[in-house]
């Protein structure tokens, strides 16, 4: 299977490579939004903030392919960190911007309630809303990395895949229709974020 992880400029590509990899994937890295054609499935990651990383997928032409790509194609996407936060409306991590608009919804900062350190770095527990294929063979309540400091919030809660308990407890996974976003790193987070990855090869969306 064709795995095209988007490179425009933000992200740890070769940890995700490597992690694809190892589960299997015929992975590849571009820039050119044109490969998109090529692509079975998308995985955009990405390190760093929201309004910069927007910034880099319009000048470089991403935008309008990925949106094409999901929404009237249903090639299905992988949001991985800033890359989950990315697929909301708009965001105001270094100051407000549009989103790619994937998933209905707004990315704001984690607000502590309880002492709670922000940003949120370390391994944290994700309890599912739904049932869903990203989620077979991993248990309720299991254990990934989290390194963020702002949160995706769905207009809808339909959308809302999971929730972890920090911070009064914030999304942690989001999907709609062929667009699916963790705001861990399955990447590095053990055996459970390779079972989030390998389940994402076979997503089909309904």
């Amino acid at each position: 299977m064709s795995i095209l992880i988007i490179d425009y400029g933000m992200g740890n590509l070769a940890s995700v490579r490597r992690a694809f990899e190892e589960c299997g994937a015929d992975v590849f890295i571009s820039d050119d939004p044109a490969d998109i054609k090529e692509a079975e499935r998308l995985v955009l990651p990405g390190v760093g903030a929201f309004y910069d990383a927007m910034a880099l997928l319009r000048k470089k032409g991403w935008v309008d392919a990925i949106r094409r790509a999901v929404l009237e194609e249903g090639i299905p996407i992988l949001g991985i960190c800033l890359g989950m936060q990315l697929m909301a409306e708009s965001g105001v991590e270094g100051g407000e911007s549009e989103g790619l608009g994937l998933v209905p919804g707004r990315v704001i900062r984690l607000e502590s309630k309880d002492s709670e350190r922000i940003p949120h770095v370390g391994w944290n527990e994700v309890h599912f809303q739904q049932k869903h294929l990203l989620f077979d063979a991993i248990s309720d309540g299991a254990d990934f990395y989290f390194v963020h400091s702002f949160h995706f919030v769905p207009s809808k809660p339909e959308h809302v895949l999971a929730i972890t308990p920090y911070c009064g407890g914030f999304v942690s996974v989001v999907g709609k229709g062929s667009a699916v976003g963790v705001q861990f790193h399955p990447e590095k987070s053990s055996k459970a974020g390779f079972v989030i990855i390998k389940n994402f090869l076979r997503y089909k969306p309904c």
